[in-house]
């Protein structure tokens, strides 16, 4: 019997052609034994990678994960490892897709398909096909997904292989069901039914009976939907799919709604939610962000419910219960750290109407609360979710709720736009020059009117007159990158001129940053920090896309000035260049009052906790200071400055935006001011040396901010110089 060694080596050997055998120099015995331990390890080592990225992976580390991948795909392809190969191509296909970049996961897919087909792995063929036409789906290319779904299933069949027979069935399905073609997506459906229930498919079965009931919801035969939904249930409380029977519950609740059902259709909604709540109890904060993406449906649905019943104030307690949990979950445990598990869990739970008119008064603000709802349509011949209305609820000071509906049909039915694409053509128009260096196209004109007249125009009467008092916007989705201080009325004035703004990913999150500030102030008696001012440290390299070379950053000479005026108003040193170290910085953070860093900002809209902050690196880190990193930290400062590029952006999730500002405060900071876009050098240097003159005569941060705006106004009329920065939290 040969000892692993020489038959790990032998089978290697016996994989090259013929000819390549001859001129290899016969080895000692010992030799062939170390040459095939060397091969050996380096094959534990792919797999090693293999297992290492598929861990990364499921912690959504994309970038790691593909890291590990591709050092694994190295070796394998070293080693002729065909098998390896296709498994570390599929891999990093699935990882590229996750990111949302579609066309580089089809890239990967097609290199893993050739291979699976020439080892002969008919299975690993099959499936690779399926993750293709996922891939292409997910493009919204419903015919090609379809077509590599269709080549996949006659191989299932060969193979034997029933449950992948029925699951492409099931996509199949899917595809058509995405192209309004809902018959057709019945029949598949139709045909993948039995073959789960063959198959002991329990969970196949159940969710093949939970399309059916979508097809027919969509085909408006609400009944024979509610009868598949009410199959499905049984069996996966069975099996004990407690996601599955939630989304069940979600859609058997909207179909209740359809059918007129309001009274069943509220019960089964509530239901629904209490399941899908219970399923992030026992997560990290980055899962239950994850899988809350997957349950805002629910929380929308139940607020159409309740607005047809005219039940206002318990609409507005689930839109606040149906936003930013995660994070308030996070900030409860941070700022109760020393209190017993039950008063936490006490403090997490949503508001009610009587806790929200609290906060308000507490605030001493009108609160104004955006919820974007959505609804199904057929849209140039496919099924697609749209935006449908806009619900506001303006909460004043003395607890007085009003509600306001805006109908958003007409911004794609009759103009072919969204209230989502009217935002971001206002980022492009606003984001002309910037701290990245970066030159964007200009569209001709500005649309501020447009989202004026939508978000403000029909609360405009309910908003206090006085131009000092808080306005508090809590934006959702979207709604996120809107510059509210640059919306502009049809006389042509700015909302900043009119009202002193500030904004919150929920109304919780105010109760919790007000903690915060008191908290910071009973320790600010005993222990004062000083302020921290960074400009223009020495830049690190960078790559923009993964795979991609990194290059460094330019300098900022815009920033070095004004960190250096900043500075000496508030008394302290400006850390400028190779002073500025991520280690430096990270340290001097934990002590400070005040932080202002003035240097590039980079926007990492994939996963969020990516974005950073460029600091000079050093032997010990690598010069970007991470929304992850910043998770981790425990901060003393009341104000933190991020005087950056895209600094208030991310991730924008149903918890709020995944970024640098939720990180901050999470960290402990009650007031942060960042930016929504890329933003000018010079003109962000006078606004913020006007911010801080005007905070040393005022200690509110947010007239503060306002009157720097009104002030910049005379010399940079235009709003991309003066509006980018939002003030998140509270205002003294």
């Amino acid at each position: 019997m040969r000892p692993p060694q020489i038959a790990l080596l032998v089978s290697l050997l016996a994989s090259f052609p013929a000819g390549l055998l001859l001129p290899l120099p016969l080895l000692p015995f010992s030799s062939l034994s170390a040459l095939a331990q060397t091969l050996e390890s380096r094959d534990a080592e792919a797999k090693r990678l293999l297992q290492q990225g598929g861990q990364q992976y499921g912690k959504s580390q994309y970038q790691e994960a593909i890291e590990s991948w591709q050092q694994a795909l190295a070796i394998y392809r070293a080693a002729s490892d065909r098998n390896g190969e296709a498994s570390a191509l599929v891999n990093l296909g699935n990882a590229y897709r996750s990111l949302s970049q579609y066309q580089r996961a089809i890239e990967y897919h097609q290199q893993a398909l050739p291979i699976l087909q020439q080892v002969g792995n008919r299975n690993g063929e099959a499936s690779a096909l399926v993750n293709l036409g996922n891939a292409y789906r997910s493009l919204s290319q419903y015919q090609r997904a379809i077509e590599y779904h269709q080549q996949a299933l006659p191989i299932f069949q060969q193979v034997g292989n029933r449950k992948g027979k029925a699951s492409a069935l099931h996509n199949l399905g899917n595809a058509y069901r995405s192209l309004s073609q809902y018959q057709r997506a019945i029949e598949y459906y139709q045909q993948a039914l039995p073959i789960f229930q063959q198959v002991g498919d329990r969970n196949g079965e159940a969710y093949a009976l939970v399309n059916l009931g979508n097809a027919y919801r969509s085909l408006s035969q609400y009944q024979r939907a509610i009868e598949y939904y009410q199959q499905a249930l049984p069996i996966l409380q069975q099996v004990g799919d407690r996601s599955g029977e939630g989304i069940t519950l979600n859609d058997l609740g909207a179909t209740l709604f359809a059918t007129g059902s309001i009274t069943a259709a509220e019960k089964t909604l509530v239901a629904a939610i209490k399941i899908r709540e219970s399923l992030r109890s026992e997560l990290v904060d980055e899962h239950k962000v994850s899988i809350f993406e997957g349950q805002a449906s629910s929380y929308r649905t139940l607020q159409k419910v309740l607005i047809a019943q005219n039940k206002v104030e318990a609409a507005l307690e689930i839109a606040e219960r149906g936003r930013a949990r995660a994070f308030v979950e996070l900030l409860s445990q941070r700022l109760g750290s020393q209190q017993p598990v039950s008063q936490i869990q006490e403090v997490i739970k949503a508001p009610d109407i009587q806790q929200i008119q609290q906060i308000a008064k507490a605030q001493n603000a009108t609160l104004v609360q955006y919820s974007i709802i959505y609804d199904n349509f057929s849209f140039e011949g496919k099924e697609t979710s749209r935006e449908s209305a806009l619900y506001i609820w303006v909460i004043q000071p003395n607890g007085k709720i009003s509600f306001r509906e805006v109908d958003l049909k007409p911004l794609w039915q009759r103009h072919g736009s969204s209230l989502a694409s009217l935002i971001v053509g206002q980022q492009e128009f606003l984001a002309v020059r910037n701290r990245q260096g970066l030159t964007f196209t200009s569209p001709p004109q500005p649309d501020l009117p447009t989202l004026h007249q939508l978000l403000i125009d029909p609360i405009a009467e309910l908003l206090p007159q006085d131009p000092n008092a808080h306005v508090i916007f809590i934006p959702q989705g979207p709604l996120f990158q809107v510059p509210f201080p640059a919306l502009q009325d049809a006389k042509g004035d700015y909302l900043i001129q009119k009202h002193t703004i500030l904004t919150a990913p929920s109304i919780q999150v105010l109760a919790l940053t007000r903690q915060q500030r008191e908290q910071l102030a009973s320790r600010q008696k005993s222990n004062g920090g000083e302020a921290l001012v960074l400009g223009n440290p020495s830049m690190p390299s960078v790559s923009l896309s993964p795979g991609e070379p990194k290059q460094p950053l330019s300098p900022l000479p815009g920033a070095e000035e004004e960190a250096e005026a900043i500075a000496t108003l508030l008394n302290t040193k400006a850390i400028i260049g190779e002073e500025g170290t991520e280690t430096a910085i990270a340290q001097k953070m934990s002590q400070a009052r005040l932080i202002h860093l003035a240097t590039h900002g980079l926007l990492d809209d994939i996963q969020g906790l990516g974005s950073a902050i460029a600091l000079t690196p050093s032997r010990t880190d690598d010069g970007l200071l991470t929304a992850a990193e910043i998770l981790d930290m425990q901060l003393q400062a009341e104000l933190v400055v991020l005087s950056a590029c895209n600094t208030a952006g991310g991730r924008v999730t149903g918890d709020g935006v995944i970024g640098l500002s939720r990180s901050l405060i999470a960290a402990g900071v009650p007031s942060v001011l960042v930016s929504l876009w890329a933003v000018p050098d010079a003109p962000t240097a006078e606004l913020m040396t006007a911010f801080y003159k005007n905070l040393q005569k005022n200690p509110n941060k947010a007239q503060a901010l306002r009157q720097a705006m009104l002030s910049m106004m005379g010399t940079h009329p235009q709003p991309k110089d003066w509006a980018a920065f939002t003030l998140i939290g509270e205002a003294e």
